[in-house]
Order: C-alpha cells, then structure tokens, then sequence
C-alpha cells in the first residue's frame, strides 16, 4: 500500500445532504476519498461500499496498491485508508443509483478538468468583469500567509460571494471592506448552549463515521467559555462586539484560530457559526452555500494572525 504524502488539496462535491471533501492528489492526476466519503458519495451501506472494493480487487479491475493510501490524521494513532479516483468510480459503477450517476458525470466532466487545471470555473461568468475578478482575487490571497496551501477552488469559491459588489481596488490596503447593514439586538450564547449543540454535532459525526472520540475534546478545561466571554464580552454597559454579525465573525474566528480542541476546529466554528446566525434568525443560506462556508473557514485558518481585524471585516462583508 502506497503511503507516500498527499498534495493534500481539497476538491469539494455538493450533495444535497451537504459538501464532501474530496482530496486532490494533482501530481497524480487524481483523488482520494475515504470508505465513510464514499458512503456518503453514493449513499450506500458501508457494507456494500467494503463489498464493492474488494471485488475490484479481488477481481484485478484496479491495482491494489496504487490505488490506496494511508493517511494519519492530526492528533490520532491511527491512519484512514484513502481510495483513488479510479476505485471511487468502479463503485460508483457498480452502484446503480441516481446519485451515482450525477457523481459520474460530475467527475467525468468537472473533475478532470479541476486537476488539469488546478480549479475549474465558470469562464462565462467572470468575462464580464475580468479586471474587478483579477484585482479581487489578489485582494483574497493578501489575505493569506505566503507559504498557505490553499487551494484555489477555495479561493475562488470565496471570491464568488462578491459577485453583486465587487469588491474596491483599494479595500484591501485600507481594510474598508462594506460590511453591509448590521443587526443591533440583544441576544443570549452562552457555554452550556453551545457546548451542547458541539456535542450534537460530534454524535452526528460520529454515527456517519466521519469523526473520532478525539473530535472536539477540549485542550484545556474552559477553553470554550474562554471564547464565549470574549465574543460577550461588555465594558460597563456598552459590548465590545455589539452587532449580532460581529459576534458570529469572532466565533468562527475565534474557534477556528484559538485551536480550543484536540481535533476538529474548523468543523466546529463552522458549525457554531452557521449555528449562531442561524439561532439569530439572520442566516442567509442563499449565500453561505456549504462550499462557500468551507471556502471562509479555510481562509480563517490559513490566514496571518496580524490580519485578523481585515479578516473579520471580509466575513462582516459577506454575511
């Protein structure tokens, strides 16, 4: 079994029930899922998916081992097996279902693309407005350290929530991004409410098998409301974050950047993020599509610190 490292690139598919992470192997022309992906990919038992791949296998349709690799995930012992583009579409071939089909032809016609590529786009879209798409897309990635492996899918994925107000030449430099019209209103987060719906949040994982008891264990004991008294916090009677947006801003931020879990950061300010505008009645699903939430998540995390108040700012913008 090969075990040497991944590009590590992310290729998101959109399903109905959500987004998968995909990852792109693009020196190889290829890419990798796990079994609990493919699961998801074509909505079939696992039984039948592990049924399915050793048939291929077993009957030499694919070569076993390029066709597998082993990852290890951060802060675990113990390392995933991963599936080939190829292995991923032998079952989809032998799963006769309608999601099979729409994930066929999406990677006949979209994924081959992407890793020739490196991203695929809709050309059509963006001709109009080619000079405001290039100065926005050096606008994202000031946004991001030098040495950041983000992908470019994501950027751009980020870069198509500004499609109805481009956005300045100089927003960057002078950090003026619009953030929009902000909701003034008293609301209530507190450590016991998130904290429970995180926890509802790891069983759900858990059960597709796309989580580990590691998820969301907390590094130290009072991280969380550690985060939740600053995104609350107030100075006599004025708070310090006194617009719902900016409160949701700095908990995704906070979650994402302050690392308060062993494992899954990222997942879990994305989810309190969405949560909390959600709870606020301020949720614009319409815009913060699920790739479009990776998109923004992705960003947080390989963002420079000392960026942090233009950071804030760009989600202020977008929600």
């Amino acid at each position: 079994m090969n075990k040497k490292q991944l590009d590590n690139k992310i290729i998101i598919y959109q399903t109905k029930s959500g987004a998968i992470e995909l990852r792109g192997d693009f020196t190889r022309e290829t890419v990798w899922a796990s079994q609990a992906q493919i699961v998801d990919l074509f909505n079939v038992d696992q039984s039948v998916i592990s049924r399915h791949i050793n048939n291929i296998f077993k009957d030499g349709e694919i070569e076993k081992n390029s066709n597998m690799q082993k990852m290890h995930i951060a802060n675990s012992d113990k390392p995933i097996t991963l599936y080939s583009l190829d292995v991923i579409l032998g079952v989809g071939y032998r799963t006769n279902s309608k999601v099979a089909i729409e994930f066929r032809k999406w990677a006949t016609k979209t994924l081959s693309n992407y890793i020739v590529d490196g991203y695929a786009i809709n050309k059509n879209r963006i001709v109009k407005n080619y000079a405001q798409f290039l100065k926005s897309v050096n606008q994202i990635k000031q946004l991001l350290p030098a040495d950041s492996d983000i992908n470019p899918q994501d950027a751009i994925e980020l870069i198509t929530l500004f499609t109805d107000t481009w956005l300045s030449l100089n927003a960057y430099d002078k950090g003026a991004f619009s953030k929009g019209k902000l909701t003034k209103k008293k609301v209530e987060l507190t450590t016991d409410k998130l904290t429970n719906n995180l926890a509802k949040l790891k069983s759900e994982l858990i059960y597709k098998s796309s989580a580990t008891e590691l998820f969301g264990v907390e590094r130290s004991k009072g991280s969380i409301a550690g985060i939740v008294g600053n995104v609350m916090q107030s100075f006599g009677d004025k708070e310090l974050y006194p617009t719902i947006e900016e409160k949701a801003a700095h908990l995704l931020y906070f979650i994402v950047k302050n690392h308060p879990f062993t494992d899954g950061n990222k997942r879990s300010g994305a989810f309190a993020f969405i949560w909390f505008l959600k709870q606020t009645n301020i949720l614009n699903i319409t815009k913060l599509t699920p790739s479009a939430l990776t998109a923004l998540t992705i960003l947080v995390a390989s963002s420079n610190p000392k960026d942090k108040d233009k950071v804030i700012s760009l989600i202020l913008s977008i929600i």
